[in-house]
C-alpha cells in the first residue's frame, strides 16, 4: 500500500481568542479511502478483543493498605481491558472513529453493544471516583488524559444518536480530567521532553483539539499559554539523538505537531526552520528513517512501531501546516509514507504486547494521511 499525504493548507490555530478552529480529526472522504473497510474491519476486532479482556492488566494503582487491593475491572469498570487504562481508553477512541467512518461495518452492532456495556453513566461515576483518590493526582498524566479526551472529542463531533448518549455519559469525566490539566499545567515548570507516555507536547496537542471541539475557550487559552511558554522559544532539537530504546514518540516531532496547532502559519514555519533546520536536506536521518523493531513480543521494544505511526502522523500534520512551495513538505511527505508502510505491516503481529494497542496509533495516523 502507498501513502501520500494531502498537500491542501493545514488549519492555522493562531494564538487568539478563537476556541472554534475548524476540526482536526473530522473523517473525511480521503480518510476513508485510505482507511478502507477491510482495513477497519481487521483493526475493530483488535479492539473488540482487548476492550473487553481484563488480564493481563498492568494498573497504574497506589495501594494503601489491603482495601486497595482490587481487580482492574472494580477499578475501572468502563476501562479495565487492553492491559492498561490508556490503551483501554484509545481502543474505545479507535472503535468510535472506526463506527463513524464505517457504520455499515458488519462489527457495528458488536461495536456498539462493546460501547454501551463499558460508557455509561454509573461506570463513569467510578471512573471520577478513582480520579478524586488523594493517592490518584497523577494517574495517567498527561498520556490517559489525552487519549481520554480525544475519546470524548470523537463523540462530540458525532452526530449519532447513540454517540450523543455515550458523550452525556464521558461528559463528567472530560470536566474532571480539563480541571486537572488546568490545575496541573500551571504548576508544571518545566516540560516533559520524554518519547513515552509523560510527553508534555502530547497531552497539550490532543487537549487542544478537544478545547477547539467543545468551544472551551479558557482551557484553550491555558493550553496555548503553556505551549509557548514551554517551546516557543526552542531551536535546533537534538534529533540525532532519536529515536530512544522504547521511544513511541518522536520528542522533536510531537513538539513540532503541537505548535502548528499553536501558531499561525508565518509564524510556525518560521518557528519550525528554527527548530529543525536541515530537514530539507534529509537530515538527521535518523529521524526520517523508520526505527528498526528487532522484537515484537518485548512489550517495550515494540513501542518503536508505534514510534513510526506517530512520526508519520506529526509528519503529515507538520507539512500540512508549511506553505506548499516549501521544500521541507516533500521531505516530510516522502519520510512519512515510508514510516506508515514500515508500521502498518506489523500492527496485527499475533503478540498481545503491539495488538493492544498499536491498532490505535495506526487509525489516528491514517487519519492524518491521505491516498
Amino acid at each position: 500500500m502507498t501513502f501520500i499525504l494531502a498537500t491542501a493548507p493545514g488549519r492555522p490555530l493562531a494564538v487568539n481568542s478563537s476556541s472554534k478552529a475548524a476540526p482536526d480529526t473530522r473523517p473525511s472522504d480521503a480518510a476513508q479511502s485510505l482507511l478502507t473497510a477491510e482495513t477497519a474491519f481487521s483493526f475493530a476486532r483488535l479492539a473488540l478483543t482487548c476492550v473487553g479482556t481484563e488480564y493481563p492488566n498492568k494498573p497504574d494503582h497506589v495501594i494503601t493498605g489491603a482495601d486497595d487491593v482490587r481487580s482492574p475491572r472494580t477499578m475501572h469498570p468502563a476501562f479495565y481491558g487492553c492491559f492498561d487504562w490508556h490503551s483501554a481508553v484509545h481502543g474505545h477512541w479507535m472503535l468510535v472513529r472506526i463506527l463513524r467512518l464505517f457504520p455499515d461495518l458488519p462489527e457495528s452492532r458488536e461495536i456498539r453493544a462493546a460501547l454501551d456495556k463499558n460508557i455509561t453513566a454509573e461506570n463513569i461515576a467510578i471512573e471520577i471516583a478513582y480520579l478524586e483518590r488523594p493517592t490518584s493526582k497523577s494517574f495517567e498524566r498527561t498520556y490517559g488524559w489525552a487519549w481520554f479526551l480525544k475519546l470524548a472529542e470523537e463523540l462530540e463531533r458525532w452526530n449519532d444518536p447513540d454517540a450523543k448518549r455515550w458523550a452525556t455519559s464521558l461528559a463528567p469525566l472530560a470536566r474532571a480530567i480539563a480541571v486537572r490539566y488546568s490545575d496541573f499545567l500551571p504548576r508544571q515548570t518545566y516540560p516533559i521532553r520524554t518519547g513515552v507516555h509523560p510527553n508534555t507536547a502530547f497531552g497539550l496537542a490532543f487537549a487542544l483539539d478537544y478545547a477547539d471541539a467543545l468551544g472551551d475557550s479558557a482551557l484553550r487559552d491555558m493550553l496555548v499559554e503553556r505551549a509557548l511558554t514551554y517551546f516557543a522559544s526552542d531551536k535546533n532539537c537534538p534529533a540525532e539523538w532519536e529515536p530512544g530504546g522504547e521511544d513511541f514518540f518522536s520528542p522533536c516531532l510531537i513538539e513540532a505537531d503541537l505548535m502548528r496547532r499553536v501558531l499561525d502559519a508565518e509564524h510556525f514555519a518560521e518557528w519550525f526552520h528554527d527548530f529543525l533546520p536541515d530537514i530539507a536536506v534529509g537530515r538527521p536521518a535518523r529521524l526520517l528513517s523508520p526505527a528498526t523493531v528487532a522484537d515484537r513480543t518485548d512489550p517495550k521494544i515494540v513501542h518503536l512501531d508505534g514510534l513510526n505511526l506517530s512520526r508519520a502522523w506529526c509528519m503529515a500534520g507538520i507539512a500540512s501546516a508549511l506553505p506548499p512551495d516549501d521544500a521541507t513538505r516533500d521531505r516530510l511527505i516522502s519520510a512519512a509514507r515510508e514510516h506508515a508502510n514500515d508500521a502498518l505491516a506489523h500492527v496485527a503481529s499475533g503478540h498481545y504486547e503491539g495488538e493492544h494497542w498499536l491498532a490505535s496509533f495506526a487509525v489516528y495516523a491514517l487519519s492524518r494521511l491521505d491516498r
